[in-house]
């Protein structure tokens, strides 16, 4: 077991190390196939490892590598349970897939090798992040995460939006981080360790309470927004879309994003005990849920479409688990992983097809130069709008369903997720109509085909896991709860309502569906509207947030460093240092006078001194 577990980790970290010393010399596709072994190796491991978890005859494992940061109690640990093994699942499996697109979308790069260290860095520290069994662990995969987006995010950072990108998306996390750190420094004052059994069974038997456990709460919400692309943190994610398509797959998928969902899933002790930070965490999920829903109505873009969908899909996962539905929210997690990867690479597929056009409004007539891309994109788009039986119809209706459930306010919240599914519905049939159908409107010399069978093959897979993969958890036979509950026996799960309610609540979520996909059809069947108005260009440019931003954050803090170089350091910390020494200068002046160089001054000096002695003493009746 413990060889086993350590394998999952270290086979994309061999292959990493292997790429970055011989990638170049092995070339084009051996690098990209080592990669993708790699990654696919340590998926086999982990289903091989699962099994006994699956069938209930398993238990939870740690596996011990070395003996780490003693003064903090913190080992290099392992944690082998039924959250990490789902999670481990669909970080390989997913990533495995990607792995096998990207060596026919990465063809003819020139770091074609370097592309794919990258890849296999970021699946190795996402395993780290997932498999840790204590928050010092966790803290190294979670920055090494954001490192490897930085690396594939700027991928091609010869373009300056790209480099830009890179820098974007690793300044934002960071803001997020300073909440996270804080966070560990404050559990390790209250538990005296950053353990995951100890810090948890010590919040479960009261020994975290009050304003210390809201701020825990609270801060870990900060790294998990920056990380997952919450409000007010989401900015960075959309122009993450510079990297290469697999790269906006991994990141957006099953990988980076989702870390703030598991941290919080897996800190579910934590925000037991800290109500109030529940439903922040919540509040946060649902509002930006509806935000991101609104912005990506507009988006030409076909990957901007989907960035902001991800945000939008990510506020459902994070209402879920501020509502205490931990698993409708790691069971959306997994859905979403496969038909948002299906989304992003068959954008990729269109793109490649229509020699790297982006814009949806020079597409259209798609549907039959790529059957493969637009079936298996169809079946996505059905799954992330809501339409059973697929993928995402369970995962979504669980989340709408538990937050009714808990009544009150709570069913506001339930409100913002159905108008959100109905977005969902309208702005992901605008993107396949204006992609797939309608009249061509290609720029003259573009040729669309059908990419090549390595990038279809994982669509086709993707496609599959997007028709089957909700049937894991169905109010028929909730498999993934039952699997699932050992990771939250010491948390008060919310459920979903059973009976008619749950098929009221169903089918008016089905409705809300089906509106939305009714109302793009009708306004795209047959012309591309001109979208420009006041309120499009306002969505488009997603409310002037970045704008803002850069002129407070960007802007401002150009000008207050200026300040502080120019004027501050110059006239202040410099004007004093050099204001003393020239204090200095002008004394030395003042008193070089007294300096002749003759002995007879000298003598008449100490003369003078002498009497002026003399004088002092008599005049004090002394001698």
């Amino acid at each position: 077991m413990d060889l086993a577990l350590s394998l999952i980790v270290l086979l994309p970290l061999i292959g990493m190390l292997i790429l970055f010393a011989f990638g170049r010399r092995i070339g084009e596709p051996g690098a990209g196939i080592v990669a993708t072994v790699a990654v696919a190796g340590s998926f086999v491991i982990a289903l091989v490892l699962a099994l006994d978890l699956f069938s209930g005859e398993g238990s939870v494992e740690t596996v011990r590598w070395f003996e780490w940061l003693p003064a903090f109690g913190v080992e290099a640990e392992l944690r082998w349970d039924q959250l990490s093994t789902l999670m481990t699942l669909v970080v390989t499996g997913v990533g495995s897939l990607i792995h096998l697109y990207s060596i026919g979308y990465m063809h003819g790069d020139a770091r074609f090798g370097r592309f794919f260290a990258y890849l296999n860095l970021f699946i190795t520290s996402m395993l780290i992040l997932v498999l840790a069994n204590n928050f010092a662990l966790l803290f190294v995969g979670w920055e090494l995460v954001g490192l490897s987006s930085y690396l594939l995010i700027s991928f091609w950072f010869e373009r300056d939006t790209a480099a830009a990108a890179g820098k974007k998306a690793f300044v934002v996390n960071r803001v997020g981080d300073v909440g996270f750190i804080v966070a560990l420094m404050l559990i390790f004052s209250v538990f005296g360790s950053l353990g995951f059994d100890t810090v948890f069974d010590g919040a479960h038997n009261g020994e975290l309470t009050g304003a210390m456990a809201t701020a825990i709460a609270l801060l870990l919400l900060v790294g998990a927004a920056g990380k997952s692309a919450q409000l007010p943190l989401y900015v960075w994610l959309p122009d993450a879309m510079e990297g290469p398509t697999p790269v906006s797959a991994l990141i957006h998928a099953a990988t980076m994003v989702t870390a703030g969902v598991y941290m919080v899933a897996r800190t579910g002790a934590i925000f037991e005990v800290a109500p109030i930070a529940a439903a922040t965490v919540a509040i946060v999920g649902a509002a930006t849920a509806l935000f991101a829903a609104t912005i990506a109505m507009s988006q030409r873009d076909i990957k901007r479409v989907l960035a902001y969908s991800t945000i939008s899909q990510l506020g459902y996962m994070f209402m879920a688990v501020g509502a205490a539905a931990y698993v409708a929210g790691i069971f959306h997690l997994m859905t979403h992983a496969f038909f948002k990867a299906l989304l992003f690479l068959g954008a990729g597929s269109v793109i490649h097809g229509m020699s790297d056009e982006q814009d949806m409004h020079k597409m259209g007539g798609l549907a039959k130069k790529m059957p493969v891309t637009f079936i298996t994109m169809a079946i996505a788009w059905l799954a992330i709008s809501g339409m059973p039986p697929l993928a995402g119809f369970w995962s979504k209706d669980e989340i709408l369903g538990v937050v009714f459930e808990r009544g009150g306010l709570w069913q506001v919240l339930w409100g913002v997720g159905l108008a959100t599914a109905l977005l969902t519905a309208f702005y992901m049939t605008r993107m396949m109509w204006l992609t797939f159908f309608g009249e061509p409107r290609w720029d003259e010399g573009i040729q669309p085909h059908e990419s090549p069978k390595l990038m279809t093959i994982p669509l086709v897979v993707l496609a599959g896991l997007s028709v089957v993969g909700g049937l894991v958890n169905t109010p028929f036979k909730l498999t993934l709860e039952h699997f699932l509950e050992p990771v939250f026996e010491a948390v008060h799960l919310a459920h979903a309502p059973e009976g008619s309610v749950a098929w009221i609540l169903a089918a008016v979520s089905v409705a809300a569906g089906i509106i939305g996909i009714g109302a793009a059809i009708f306004r795209y069947r047959d012309r591309v509207p001109a979208e420009d108005g006041t309120g499009w260009r306002l969505l488009n440019n997603g409310y002037y947030i970045d704008d803002m931003y850069a002129g407070v954050f960007a802007r401002g803090g150009k000008l207050g460093a200026a300040w502080l170089a120019f004027r501050f350091d110059v006239r202040g910390i410099d004007g004093a240092v050099e204001g003393v020494g020239s204090l200095t200068r002008r004394v030395g002046g003042w008193l070089r006078p007294l300096q002749t160089g003759f002995v007879r001054s000298y003598g008449l000096a100490v003369v003078a001194g002498a009497v002026g002695l003399l004088v002092w003493f008599l005049s004090r009746g002394g001698l």
